[in-house]
């Protein structure tokens, strides 16, 4: 008994368009047609098209299901590269489903990254942004830091988020010396924030860029000069260089 396209696609559960797709790729051969132009397709076109459905069930491509029929490559390669894949997609999906655990737990916005759902209630619109570009540019790790930071936020802090955009000179500096202290110890347990752009796995360039750009956007240019100030302090602080001696020099 022979079939038209359309009896053999509701028999393999799939559609014409796919079976045409299939003859274009060459994976599925053409039939014979009948005397009046109709294909007419057998037994055998039914079992490779459910054949082409198992192998595209277990996640093979239909270039790498070409390449087996082909025998450029290894069945044995393939099964476990796409093992490997479905154990990445497993990881994927059990840490997302983490993630709406706490979302759920928490209350607290989709947008936070998991990590700070304890305090997604005392962050300010502006902090939950910040954070959702750390997220995309820092380590886990780093973002563990942040944490950390996060849960030791000082009334200076919170005077930095709420400070007025026409705050006078003496009260940016007033705040600055205030915040001061604060950054340089927090620097002193996470050195790498003195410099978070240089430990980017994005890498250098597009932390610094997107940091910047999300800074520049989301302070007001008084509490931008806040940060500007408590980075004056710092340097103050800082160690004057040591300068090498001429090569000329006699040693010491």
């Amino acid at each position: 008994m022979a079939w038209s396209t359309r009896q053999l696609a509701q028999l393999a559960g799939t559609t014409v368009k796919t079976i045409r797709h299939y003859h274009e790729q060459g994976l599925l051969p053409l039939p014979r047609r009948r005397t009046n132009g109709y294909k007419q397709y057998g037994a055998r076109h039914l079992v490779r098209l459910l054949r082409i459905r198992r192998l595209r069930e277990l996640g093979m491509s239909l270039p790498q299901i070409a390449a087996l029929d082909a025998g450029t490559e290894d069945a044995a390669g393939t099964v476990r590269a796409l093992d490997a894949e479905l154990e990445r997609t497993i990881e994927h999906l059990t840490r997302l489903r983490a993630e709406l655990g706490e979302v759920l737990r928490h209350g607290s916005p989709l947008d936070v990254p998991p990590l700070f759902a304890d305090d997604a209630a005392g962050l300010s619109d502006r902090q939950r942004s910040l954070l959702a570009v750390y997220q995309e540019f820092f380590r886990e790790e780093d973002m563990i830091a942040l944490r950390d930071i996060v849960a030791r936020a000082s009334p200076a802090d919170a005077e930095l988020e709420t400070l007025p955009e026409d705050a006078s000179e003496a009260e940016i500096d007033a705040l600055a010396r205030r915040l001061a202290p604060e950054v340089r110890a927090q620097r002193l347990r996470h050195p790498w924030t003195a410099d978070p752009a240089g430990r980017s796995p994005r890498g250098r360039a597009a932390a610094t860029t997107a940091l910047a750009h999300a800074v520049g956007e989301l302070y007001h240019p008084g509490q931008i000069r806040v940060l500007q100030r408590v980075e004056e302090l710092l340097g103050q602080d800082a160690p004057p260089p040591v300068e090498a001696p001429p090569p000329d020099a006699p040693a010491p």
